[in-house]
C-alpha cells in the first residue's frame, strides 16, 4: 500500500473544508435545525481534522 501523505496544498484546503463544516454545524445546532445536517456536518469536520491529524505531510 503507498504510504497517503498530504503537501501543504491539499491540508490547508482540507482545513478550510473542516472549518467551513463545523461553522455550518454550529449555524444549525444554534437554530436547532434537521438532526442529519448536524451528524453531515459534524462527521465531515471530524473526519477532515482526524485525517490533518494523522496524516504526515510530505514536503513542499
Amino acid at each position: 500500500m503507498p504510504e497517503l501523505t498530504l503537501t501543504p496544498a491539499s491540508a490547508t484546503a482540507l482545513f478550510v473544508i473542516a472549518c467551513l463544516a463545523g461553522y455550518r454545524y454550529r449555524t444549525v445546532w444554534k437554530t436547532e435545525g434537521p438532526r442529519w445536517q448536524l451528524w453531515l456536518f459534524g462527521t465531515v469536520a471530524a473526519v477532515l481534522l482526524l485525517a490533518l491529524g494523522l496524516l504526515p505531510m510530505s514536503e513542499g
